[in-house]
């Protein structure tokens, strides 16, 4: 023996000095940068090697999707959060290894998704860590992002499912809560500076054993957020959610056995992944690009890019997001790449291929390209409370270079359909209930976003978010018996407000709030779209309008609708124009405000918004413009001046020669405003942006240059070394800029 060898005992014992004395252990970049499945085990490699019986795979399936819908449906009935109320919420069944297979045939599937990646923490460091361990009745708590999630409002319960010693499989349930005791109430704050400014980060850490809450701990996270109450009943509905989902697998087992059930789980996503090879070989070979920006860091405008660039070569595709928007230190909208590849993945499964069993598995044959220290491959640092702003958009934005890819497919698996609305357009709310308890949390009207424009029809009006088919936006009486909270007039449809095309989108509704009954109680918002169209279109159709906040401020609405309730309408667009309340202040804003108390009797109105529009106006068929105008959802000019219908008012009878005659006109007109496609990109391009502008990413098609502000002037940086950026506080700015003016006319007074 030399002296360099080493005992296999002296080994394992520097294993363990090494394992026993880690100083922390933060997200493991092995898993969160890993969105593959894994390989097979030993037993799975058995099972599949030999001949597989369909009909009892296909049975094992329904039993455990039932058990499934069974588990979500209890989140549903029982849950407190107002997400789990309207389907924010989901529960899922992972491999052992801790692979989604499958979900609940609603609710949002990509909070299953995002859950396999504690579980492979969980597997890697407590399995064997003698202070923790995995055995049967425990369950693990978990809600950080960064370790694996969408952002910090979610809550996710993980069990290990164990048969005869053995674990088989893994479980979990999840849902939406809104307050974890961050720095504004309702869990998403938009103001957090750092990541010690969210609330709750939990990493992933055991908080039941045998099947029972451990009431220490309970303790300890009800003491760490405003609602107790919430925090306690939806740990409970969790638990129990999951204990019902085990006994249903337990059942199985019982009935088919270990190896069945193994077999199927596994056989259910590499199913999925041979599946999609086959259809990215369909695809033609080559790149498809699209862009699109956020225009708020929720405290300052800015234009913060999303780059994206997608690939298809045989049976591989590459999202390359190069070119992004640096992160920002100081700010809470960044993203992980972990919850971006979700999101995505969330997007994709609604409007690429939804037709699809609803697993992770996707994007095994799927390759990402990011810059470190992007906005959406953001360090472990940076604040990501608000991540919805930029994983809303890419989540979307994928519907067009896809669209552009499927378009001359003879099979497609879905219509071609242009981007949904992206934004988390809702008051999210904190202070004292009328019933003197405190709350924070969000409307459910997140839930109602327009559809883009399709191939072969009109979008739909507030159908869901674009991370889930299958939510609803709440009843507002139910939220009014909880809640100060009042909502002035119902969920009407934003007239006029929409993505126009030969196909439009689906267009949002108009929110219109306020509150009594409360002696403390404010709002917060959290979304961009305000300056910049949020929802782009596809094949020449109109993006989606851009949407203010508005405030009628310095009354009590509850008054002047005492005093006269018909001089109040309960429309944004009179109420802001006509001003019909005296003596009120009233302003508009962008949708991103910070938390701020409110007086009783003020309205806070914003709108949910609409999806992109689909083709050229010129082609839409009259009599759908005329529909439109029957439903009250188009006014007269818009009729003319966009789509160029001639007809008459009362009768609304097109007259089709003149249509025919005011959209030629319209294309000769085109025609002579435009210009040779060289000779506009010669007038157009610049070398560089602005430098008014606060802008953030590449310039154009290069993304080895990437553009920030940092303390408010212009840097320039290598997109492969991309530096993160800090902003200055927005009230330092203002208190600048009334220095500055107060200094001039002091000067110009002669001192």
């Amino acid at each position: 023996m030399n002296d360099m060898t080493i005992t296999p005992e002296q080994q394992a014992m520097l294993d363990r000095f090494v394992r026993q004395n880690k100083m922390f252990y933060a997200p493991d970049p092995a898993i969160m940068e890993n969105h593959r499945i894994e390989s097979r085990s030993e037993i799975e490699e058995r099972l599949l090697s030999g001949p597989v019986d369909p009909h009892l795979v296909s049975e094992i399936r329904g039993l455990l999707v039932a058990a499934l819908d069974e588990s979500n449906t209890m989140i549903e009935q029982m849950g407190a959060a107002p997400g789990a109320k309207w389907g924010d919420m989901t529960t899922g069944i992972f491999t052992a290894a801790g692979d989604l297979s499958m979900i609940a045939p609603y609710g949002v599937g990509g909070f299953a998704a995002a859950v396999f990646y504690p579980i492979k923490f969980i597997n890697k460091y407590w399995t064997d860590e003698p202070t923790v361990g995995v055995r049967d009745g425990d369950g693990f708590i978990h809600n950080d992002a960064r370790y694996g999630g969408i952002h910090n409002t979610d809550q996710s319960m993980m069990m290990p499912v164990f048969w005869k010693g053995k674990l088989v499989c893994w479980i979990s349930a999840t849902i939406h809560e809104g307050e974890n005791g961050a720095t504004e109430p309702g869990g998403m704050p938009a103001a957090a500076e750092s990541k010690f400014d969210e609330g709750l980060k939990m990493s992933p850490f055991k908080v039941v054993e045998k099947f029972e809450l451990k009431r220490d701990l309970v303790t300890f996270l009800q003491n760490s957020v405003r609602d107790p109450k919430l925090q306690l009943e939806d740990m409970k509905v969790r638990l129990h959610s999951c204990l019902r989902l085990r006994e249903r697998v337990i059942s199985v087992l019982e009935e088919h056995g270990e190896d069945a059930l193994i077999l199927t789980l596994r056989k259910s996503i590499e199913d999925v992944v041979e599946e999609v090879k086959r259809r990215i070989i369909e695809l033609p070979d080559g790149t498809m690009r699209t862009i699109s920006f956020a225009d708020s860091t929720l405290r300052e405008n800015a234009l913060l890019k999303l780059n994206m660039a997608i690939t298809v070569k045989g049976d591989k595709l590459t999202v390359d997001m190069r070119g992004s928007s640096p992160e920002l230190l100081n700010r809470s909208i960044n993203a992980c790449q972990g919850s971006f590849k979700t999101m995505l993945y969330s997007g994709w499964m609604q409007n690429v291929w939804p037709d699809l069993p609803f697993t992770m598995a996707v994007f095994t044959p799927f390759d990402f390209i990011f810059d470190e220290k992007s906005i959406i491959n953001g360090s472990f640092d940076t604040p990501q409370a608000m991540s919805l702003i930029p994983l809303f958009k890419t989540m979307t934005i994928a519907s067009i270079p896809m669209a552009k890819f499927n378009y001359g497919l003879p099979n497609r698996y879905t219509a071609i359909v242009a981007p949904q609305y992206d934004q988390p357009a809702t008051l999210i709310y904190g202070g004292l209930t009328q019933h003197a308890e405190f709350v924070g949390n969000f409307c459910a009207d997140i839930n109602g976003m327009g559809q883009g424009g399709r191939s072969h029809r009109d979008g739909e009006h507030s159908v869901s978010p674009p991370f889930a088919a299958h939510c609803d936006i709440g009843e507002i009486e139910l939220m009014e018996e909880d809640l100060p909270l009042v909502r002035l007039g119902a969920f009407t449809l934003t007239k006029d407000r929409v993505g126009f095309g030969k196909q439009r989108s689906g267009m949002g509704y108009e929110q219109i709030h306020t509150f009594r009954g409360s002696a403390m109680w404010g709002y917060m918002t959290g979304c961009s779209g305000s300056l910049f169209p949020s929802a782009q279109p596809l094949f020449g159709g109109y993006a989606s309008p851009t949407y203010p906040l508005c405030k009628i401020k310095g009354i009590n609405v509850f008054d002047e609708l005492a005093k006269n309730p018909s001089s109040v309408p309960f429309d944004i667009i009179k109420l802001m124009n006509e001003q019909p309340i005296k003596g009120a202040t009233y302003s508009t804003h962008p949708m991103a405000m910070t938390f701020e108390l409110a007086a009783p009797g003020e309205v806070y109105m914003m709108c949910q918004g609409a999806g992109g529009g689909y083709g050229d106006v010129l082609q839409r068929d009259p009599a759908l413009v005329m529909r439109d105008l029957e439903e009250n959802l188009l006014s007269d000019d818009t009729a003319r001046d966009i789509y160029k219908v001639a007809y008459d008012p009362a009768s609304r009878l097109v007259d089709e020669d003149a249509t025919r005659q005011l959209r030629e006109q319209e294309r000769a007109a085109r025609i002579a405003r435009g210009v040779p496609y060289d000779e506009f990109v010669n007038s157009w391009n610049t070398d560089e942006p602005p430098a008014t502008l606060p802008y953030m990413g590449c310039w154009g098609p290069d993304v080895s240059t990437v553009y920030g502000v940092m303390m408010g002037q212009r840097v320039k940086m290598e997109g492969k070394a991309l530096q993160s950026q800090f902003m200055l506080n927005p009230k330092d700015v203002r208190i600048a800029q009334l220095e500055a003016e107060n200094a001039a006319l002091k000067a110009r007074a002669g001192g």
